[in-house]
């Protein structure tokens, strides 16, 4: 696991991007539609190992950013 910390100014636009361009949680649904995409096109596409695995990390990473900004799979 990556244990590195965020500078001070990547923080700062974070909060800003958040505040002033979008909020959390259409962008965690943003992420999840482009997911579901990228997902479909490699079923559709490849039939090879080779790109589905580079993809299925960031598939990965992609959903769990989105969870971290709109949690949806813990809902009870």
């Amino acid at each position: 696991m990556i244990t590195n910390t965020l500078s001070k100014e990547t923080q700062l636009r974070l909060v800003d991007f958040f505040n002033q361009s979008i909020d959390p949680e259409s962008m965690a649904k943003a992420i999840r539609q482009v997911n579901y995409v990228l997902a479909l096109n490699a079923i559709r596409d490849s039939e090879t190992l080779q790109t589905e695995i580079s993809l299925e990390n960031n598939f990965y990473w992609l959903n769990r950013l989105a969870e971290i900004l709109n949690p949806y799979l813990d809902v009870e």
